[in-house]
């Protein structure tokens, strides 16, 4: 078989070709693979659901899209779960909340009862680092040094570095004040929800 000459057109149409079939390739995984993220995400959605409500058997009765500006003006949106137990009870709701984190985006799904009192959280999605930021998965939980469980956002919660009444992530106070913007939102969102 004779080479082919090295000239700029055969190197053109050559790494042309390659990115062709490395694209087609990507495309390929990226398809097979949709599904199975979508459906670990959805699980993931509703074990945190069951997890920040604090009850097993439960119904998400509603879904609502509350959207609401943040002090510099940008729109957030939340995203809020009406959830009922078995007897059809009102149980509260588990809302979605994004902040900016120290490392990105950090989103937080903050379960809370009729009255607005934090039943739970967790961590849908972070970027932070990890021992010291990613640490606000159980920092805030019930009995842990931050713990924010069964308080009422209705006076904001704020680290006691800013002098509020909660401990901060040590060494990682950026964190701490993204994780409680992020619950003062979601409780803000949550009051806003427009009665059944």
């Amino acid at each position: 078989m004779k080479k082919l000459e090295s000239s700029l057109l055969n190197m053109v149409l050559v790494l042309t070709l390659v990115a062709v079939v490395m694209g087609g390739i990507l495309a390929y995984v990226n398809h097979l693979t949709e599904g199975p993220i979508k459906e670990q995400k959805e699980k993931a959605l509703a074990d945190g659901i069951k997890s920040v409500m604090c009850v097993n058997d439960l119904t998400v009765a509603k879904t609502d899209e509350v959207k609401q500006n943040d002090a510099k003006g940008k729109e957030m949106v939340f995203t809020i779960y009406q959830v009922k137990d078995a007897q059809g009870n009102d149980l509260g709701a588990a809302v979605e909340s994004t902040t900016m984190g120290f490392g990105g985006d950090l989103k937080v799904l903050v379960g809370f009862d009729p009255e607005g009192n934090i039943l739970g959280y967790t961590l849908l999605e972070h970027a932070e680092t990890p021992g010291l930021g990613a640490k606000a998965d159980q920092w805030f939980q019930k009995g842990q040094k931050g713990d924010v469980i069964g308080k009422n956002p209705a006076e904001p919660l704020t680290v006691s570095k800013d002098g509020g009444q909660v401990d901060a992530i040590t060494a990682s106070t950026i964190t701490s004040r993204a994780f409680l913007l992020a619950v003062n939102n979601a409780y803000k969102a949550y009051k806003a929800t427009p009665a059944e």
